[in-house]
């Protein structure tokens, strides 16, 4: 079906964010079943979040970036411990899902 990546970028540094860990999850039966991990190398992205890149099935996915080491580790204190986008994977497409993250605040898109 598709294939989805990410990146973060901290826009309160001008940077990407690395070394955020993330976990994929997939809607299943009322709870969440995860169907892929990973962390976001020195240019904030992690382009191998479904091993091997395995294409995603329709549905609803959640896609959790764990952000709160990353800001004890760059010495901001923050708001957000972590932040979840839910989605919905409608066709084979690919799905690119940035983070544009700071302190007290963050913003995202369906990229390309």
């Amino acid at each position: 079906m598709s294939t989805i990546t990410t990146h973060i970028l901290d826009t309160s540094i001008g940077r990407p964010a690395s070394g955020v860990t993330l976990i994929l999850a997939k809607g299943s039966g009322g709870g969440w079943a995860t169907v892929g991990r990973g962390a976001t190398d020195l240019d904030g992205r992690c382009k191998t979040l479904v091993k091997g890149n395995a294409k995603l099935k329709k549905g609803v996915y959640r896609l959790t970036f764990g952000v709160a080491s990353y800001f004890r580790r760059t010495r901001q204190n923050a708001f957000y411990p972590s932040i979840s986008i839910v989605f919905t994977v409608r066709d084979s497409r690919h799905h690119h899902v940035p983070l544009l993250l700071s302190p007290f605040g963050y913003s995202t898109y369906r990229g390309s």
